[in-house]
């Protein structure tokens, strides 16, 4: 039973805390709890999906293909391959975590792997014409030469200053 509850510890706490704002302000915690649900909903939608596409991509795609498109020594052609792969993505960022650790676990470089999670939060094609559209192409631009340089120097900064032990896929729980 306690192991139950170590795990479930701050889902418990934020329980409490809603249990608290409730007994302070009913309103907000029930606009709270209902952004919860929401939230949790879409997920519930959006995850189970996700799953099935790398399950698929996890069984059809073989590791030696990962390792040279997007492994160590795959150079600018695995870096451009991240970026594409994550700025034509569909859905919230907390579908990319799952796809970056499928392409961990087959082999890729842990810079691209950095590469694709930002270009999946900071460079969607929707978002650019959308920014393009209503901001204007030199704001546009300029966010996406900023974002882009940003992103590379960070990716690679990690990359090398990371010891291989961090950059491994550890077990869940350790």
């Amino acid at each position: 039973m306690i192991p139950l509850l170590k795990r479930y510890r701050v889902f418990l706490l934020m329980l409490v805390a809603l249990g608290g704002l409730g007994y302070v302000n009913a309103d907000l915690a029930a606009r709270s709890l209902g952004h919860s649900v929401d939230y949790l909903v879409e997920m519930l939608l959006v995850i189970p999906p996700i799953f099935v596409l790398l399950g698929i991509f996890d069984v059809w795609v073989p590791r030696e293909t990962i390792v040279r498109l997007m492994g160590g020594e795959s150079g600018a052609k695995g870096t451009l391959l991240a970026l594409c792969l994550g700025s034509f993505a569909a859905g919230p960022l907390y579908a990319a975590f799952p796809v970056a650790g499928v392409l961990i676990k087959k082999g890729a470089r842990f810079s691209n792997i950095m590469i694709f999670i930002g270009a999946w939060s900071t460079t969607k094609v929707p978002m650019l014409l959308f920014e393009a559209s209503s901001m204007g192409w030199d704001f546009m631009l300029c966010r996406l030469v900023m974002n882009l340089t940003g992103l590379m120097a960070i990716a690679h900064i990690l990359d090398a200053l990371l010891p291989e032990e961090h950059k491994a896929l550890s077990p869940a729980g350790s």
